[in-house]
């Protein structure tokens, strides 16, 4: 089986995937300073609790837009797994669709890799948005290439710095607000979820029919991450919820670059 890991900013994800079918995931904190042997004390009693082990593991890809936490996955790899690891947008696993931008080189693993599973899955011109720690709107034509985007803080991450810069506003947890709720507030905390919920629904229906009217035509509109279904709640904007994206696209390049090495 293939084991995928997703380097995020925020979060690492770990997936066990098997004929592009994934059959567990496990998400820690993304750390830099975690070694590889810690990464492997954890996962090997996850994989036992599963019902697996090391041995079933015959590959592994790693996407990740955290350098430096790539050299202990590959060690990872190497020293627990005992395969060499593939790197997404890397030697062999080059990224198999057009970087149609001015700065190729600077667009994220994660990007890349949501566009090669959102292509394979849907048909046309795309608009992928991802939810992690900034939030993202990407471009991907009827072809595949990926034509560019729009990069905008998270939502826990703006939460985050009003709390920060705001000495008596209360930390509050990200929930869709209730359906009898409105929009003026009776609450500070009310009024904190009535902003951050309702104003990150606005910039995401306004920046998409924006991203559309440019584009022209017709649109898929895919969502992915771990906060698309808690704001698919409140819009029709999406099209789509992918969950595992990003997963997908790993092990979609892993099989690309194994039939190419044949």
């Amino acid at each position: 089986m293939l084991l995928a890991i997703d380097a995020g900013n925020t979060n690492l994800v770990f997936a066990l995937v098997d004929g592009g079918e994934i059959k567990a995931r496990w998400r820690i904190a993304t750390d830099p300073r975690r070694t590889a042997d810690q990464y492997s004390v954890w996962l090997h009693q996850l994989l036992e609790l599963e019902g697996y082990s090391r041995a079933d593991v015959s590959a592994v890809i790693i996407g990740t837009v955290v350098p430096r936490a790539l050299h202990n996955l590959e060690v990872l790899a190497a020293k627990y797994f005992h395969v060499e690891p593939m790197v997404a947008g890397q030697g062999g696993t080059a990224w198999p669709l057009k970087l149609d931008v001015d700065e190729p080189h600077n667009v994220g693993a994660d990007r890349a890799l949501n566009a090669i599973a959102a292509h394979a899955k849907h048909p046309g011109d795309l608009i992928v948005v991802d939810f992690g720690t900034a939030t993202t709107f990407d471009y991907v034509d009827g072809s595949g290439a990926y034509r560019g985007g729009i990069i905008a803080p998270g939502i826990n991450l703006s939460l985050d710095a009003l709390v920060n810069a705001a000495a008596k506003l209360p930390r509050i947890a990200i929930e869709a607000p209730k359906k009898d709720l409105g929009v003026i507030g009776r609450t500070t905390s009310g009024q904190m979820l009535i902003g951050i919920y309702w104003g990150y629904v606005a910039m995401i229906e306004g920046l998409v029919e924006r991203m559309k009217r440019e584009i022209g035509g017709p649109v898929t509109v895919v969502a992915t991450g771990g906060l698309a279904d808690l704001f698919d709640e409140h819009t029709d904007v999406f099209n789509a919820i992918e969950p595992d994206l990003t997963i997908q696209g790993l092990s979609l390049l892993h099989d690309m670059a194994t039939r190419g090495s044949r």
